[in-house]
Parts: structure tokens; sequence; C-alpha cells
């Protein structure tokens, strides 16, 4: 059974960094991709960076790019996404989320919905 498990999440002042964990587990094939959304109060859902762990590929919204990346550990287990020069819009509820049968990340990926998805860690930037 695939799980994943959030942490990091918490609150930070705007202009400050943090950085969130995926723990992925469950899935032995190499084709799959990890992606971190966010949703906020009253907001959609929104798409923010994928990687292919044991890939090259990864992708950032235009919203994070330039603020914010995503890379894995070596094994590919763990997917960790570095949020720097954060804003009060990135406040959301994060959530990892991970796609199987993929070895391309890509915006129209992340809106053809995902596999598994993890229960969400908190982010609240104060201004």
């Amino acid at each position: 059974e695939v799980q994943l498990v959030e942490s990091g999440g918490g609150l930070v002042q705007a202009g400050g960094s943090l950085r969130l964990s995926c723990a992925a587990s469950g899935y032995t094939r190499d084709d799959y991709a990890i992606a971190w959304f966010r949703q906020a109060p009253g907001k959609e859902r929104e798409g923010v960076s994928c990687i292919i762990p044991r890939g090259n590929s990864t992708w950032h919204a235009d919203s994070v790019k330039g603020r914010f990346t995503i890379f894995s550990d070596n094994a590919g287990n763990t997917v960790y996404l570095q949020m720097n020069s954060l804003k009060p819009e990135d406040t959301a509820v994060y959530y990892c989320t991970l796609d199987r049968f993929v070895t391309y990340c890509s915006g129209l990926l992340l809106l053809g919905g995902m596999d598994y998805w993890g229960k969400g860690t908190p982010v609240t930037v104060s201004s």
C-alpha cells in the first residue's frame, strides 16, 4: 500500500523559508511522480511542483518558480520542497501526491489527477 507522509509545515514570516518533506513508501517501480499541491481557504487547489524522483524531470508552477525547489534524496524515497522568499499568498495546506506510470513532469500531468494523496501539512506565512 502506498503511503505518503508530509512534514515540515508551520508558521513563518514573509520573506522566510520552510522545507517540506514527503516520505513515500509502498511503490517499488521507478516510473512515478511526486507532486506538491496546495489549497488555501476559499481557493481552488493548485499544483505547485513535481518531480520524477528516479529521473531528471521537474516542474514548478509560475507562481512559485524561482522561489520553490523540489528535490529528492538519492533513493527517491523522500521528496523535499524548499520554499524560500515566502509570501502571505503561499499560505495553504500543502499536500504530497504520487502518480504512477509517469516518467515526465508537467503542468498538464497535475491537471489530470493523482493516484495517492497525503493528509497535508499547513503552512502559514504572516505579513
